[in-house]
């Protein structure tokens, strides 16, 4: 009888570990990006977890409770990140995950409830270098004295990673279709001579809001173009549109500056740059204004361009560009301006965003408008502000050559005025190669 009970009692606690031990890691994703690493755990219910570092050697441990694993994190791809190595323990009171590191992170975690694309999760972030709350410009974009440098145009696709933005028919996402498009816009723009553009994600991974504008900022961006699907409950909403900051966004976005300045070392106003750290209260609130209100001058001026180029082809949502206060379009000095391609969650608009060839359309239709833009107004100390004030037209400058019998593109480049590096560049030729027929662009010379 004693045995029975000693049985019955042993049976008890096993069941009653196995009931503790209810939630299941069913799933283990990783999102490498080019400062970061974001592993995220996908789970049968919400947990308990604890995260903390240990030293000799440097290892990230994660304790999730009551909880089993059933993943082989050998084959999460790690080796290319911050992390040396993954092991796994099952312990009485849940799971043990030990990271072993390579390099200095900061780490963060945080669950996310579920969604119309995953159940629970649990996020881990390594960060592998802290982004600063106040953006230091490491250079001014020119100086007086200084040689002609590019025009550089950071070009921002939305969303990444386990963030994937809109969901369309047939499971089209939006941080799909916009890389996509931002990839060509850049494409466009870096082959133009005088010009230079900058993809702020080049991947599948997620960079937050404030660390877009902030990667733009180190860049020096001339401008800031962000680019996006829209998505509404209603499937039969539909139409592009392009957005600038509106008069709100930019009265929070003085007052968060402002409140910081004494604490940071932030830089404005684009050529030369200017310090608010150690101005009054006055002098930092009219130089801010001054540089945000030449900003938004300016980002009204390319969104309007944009506008009326995607307009030739595209149906629009309003007939006007619209405003509202995304936070990145809150850069005090760079005028940035966000494109909505159109709405992915309807089924026509979202069979075109698909397409290969609307997405070239429509990246031609913002790069267009881009330099367009800075052909009216190119900054100074700039190679194109130089050809404008040699002369050169617009038109001259989107010059093209139809390739004729016995021709060589050395040939070509001297009856055209131009060097043979910048009519490589422009038409994207590694070589000296070239075919009858063929439609080269040539550029301002």
């Amino acid at each position: 009888m004693r045995i029975l009970t000693r049985l019955a009692l042993l049976l008890t606690l096993v069941f009653s570990a196995v009931a503790q031990a209810s939630t299941n890691i069913e799933n283990i994703r990783v999102w490498l990006a080019p400062d970061n690493v974001r592993l995220v755990f996908d789970l049968s219910a919400p947990v308990e977890h604890n995260l903390f570092m240990l030293d000799n050697p440097r290892r990230l441990v994660l304790d999730v409770k009551n909880t089993r694993i059933g993943v082989d994190v050998a084959n999460l791809g790690l080796d290319k990140g911050p992390i040396a190595g993954v092991r796994t323990g099952q312990r009485d009171d849940g799971v043990r995950l030990v990271l072993d590191l390579n390099a200095e992170i900061t780490p963060k975690s945080f669950q996310l409830k579920p969604n119309d694309q995953y159940g629970h999760r649990l996020v881990l972030d390594l960060e592998t270098a802290a982004e600063p709350e106040a953006p230091v410009v490491s250079q001014p974009k020119s100086t007086p004295a200084g040689p002609l440098r590019d025009i550089v145009v950071a070009v921002d696709a939305g969303h990444g990673g386990e963030d994937p933005g809109a969901l369309g028919p047939g499971r089209i996402r939006e941080k799909n279709v916009v890389l996509s498009i931002a990839k060509e816009v850049a494409r466009l723009i870096d082959a133009e001579p005088g010009y230079r553009a900058e993809l702020v994600r080049s991947g599948d991974y997620y960079v937050s809001l404030r660390g877009r504008t902030l990667k733009a900022r180190k860049i020096n961006a001339d401008l800031f173009v962000s680019i996006h699907a829209d998505a509404a409950r209603d499937k039969r909403a539909r139409g592009a549109s392009v957005w600038v900051l509106s008069g709100r966004g930019a009265t929070s976005e003085m007052g968060r500056w402002l409140a910081r300045k004494e604490n940071s070392a932030d830089l404005i106003g684009g050529v030369g740059s200017v310090s608010l750290e150690d101005k009054d209260d006055v002098l930092a609130s009219v130089l801010l204004d001054m540089s945000m209100t030449a900003s938004q001058t300016s980002s009204r001026e390319v969104a309007k361009r944009v506008h009326d180029n995607i307009a030739g082809f595209a149906r629009m949502h309003k007939p006007y560009v619209e405003q509202a206060g995304f936070v990145v379009l809150k850069s005090p000095d760079i005028p940035s301006i966000l494109v909505e391609t159109g709405f992915i969650s309807n089924p026509q608009e979202a069979e075109k965003l698909n397409s290969s060839g609307y997405q070239k359309q429509m990246a031609r239709a913002i790069a267009q408008g881009v330099k367009a833009h800075f052909w009216e107004r190119p900054p100074a100390m700039t190679r194109v502000a130089e050809m404008k004030r040699g002369g050169t037209t617009l038109a001259e400058a989107e010059r093209t050559y139809k390739v004729a019998p016995g021709d060589t593109l050395s040939v070509i480049a001297v009856r055209n005025g131009v060097s043979l590096d910048d009519l490589r560049k422009v038409n994207e030729l590694r070589g000296d190669r070239i075919r009858v027929g063929q439609v080269l662009r040539i550029p301002a010379s």
